[in-house]
C-alpha cells in the first residue's frame, strides 16, 4: 500500500508541475490520469516487482552524462550519412544476448539504444534484444558498444 501512495503522490506532484495550468478540468483530468496509470500498473503488477524499487537511482546520472556523450556521436555520424553525396544507407537488423537478466536492465538498455539515433530496439524477449541499425558500420558498433556492459551494470548489486 506504501508503495501505490507514493507513487500516487509523485504521479500527483509532476502532473501538477507539469500542466502549469490549474482549471477544474485540467486538474480533473489529472486526477483521471494518475487513477488509470495507477490502476494499468496494479493491474500488470508492477508494485509487486523488484522493478519498482529502481535501486538504480544512484548510479543513473554518470551513466546519462555518458548516454549523452552517445547521443551527440551517433547525430553526427547519422546526419554525415544522410547529408553526404552519396547515401550510404545499408539497414541491417542485429540480435545479441545482453548481459543483464533484470527487467530494469533490459529496458534501460532498450531504450538507450532507440534514443541513439541511427537505432531502434525492435524487440526484447528471453534475454536477447533486436536492433535494427541504419548502416552497417552501426550495426558493428552496436554490438561492440559498451551499451551492453553499462546497462548491465546500472542493475549489478
Amino acid at each position: 500500500m506504501a508503495r501505490i501512495l507514493l507513487m500516487t503522490v509523485v504521479l500527483s506532484l509532476l502532473w501538477l508541475m507539469w500542466s502549469g495550468i490549474y482549471t477544474p478540468l485540467v486538474l480533473g483530468l489529472g486526477v483521471l490520469s494518475c487513477a488509470i496509470t495507477l490502476f494499468i500498473a496494479h493491474r500488470i503488477g508492477f508494485f509487486e516487482q523488484e522493478v519498482y524499487a529502481l535501486k538504480v537511482l544512484g548510479r543513473l546520472p554518470r551513466y546519462w552524462v555518458w548516454l549523452f556523450v552517445e547521443i551527440v556521436k551517433s547525430s553526427l555520424e547519422v546526419a554525415g550519412v544522410v547529408l553526404g553525396r552519396r547515401l550510404e544507407i545499408s539497414p541491417t537488423v542485429v540480435k545479441f544476448k545482453m548481459s543483464t537478466k533484470d527487467a530494469v536492465g533490459q529496458v534501460i538498455l532498450g531504450n538507450s539504444i532507440t534514443l541513439t539515433p541511427g537505432t531502434l530496439t525492435l524487440d526484447i524477449h528471453e534475454g536477447q534484444i533486436t536492433v535494427h541499425c541504419l548502416t552497417k558500420q552501426g550495426a558493428d558498433a552496436v554490438l561492440t558498444s559498451e551499451f551492453n556492459e553499462r546497462a548491465a551494470g546500472l542493475t549489478r548489486q
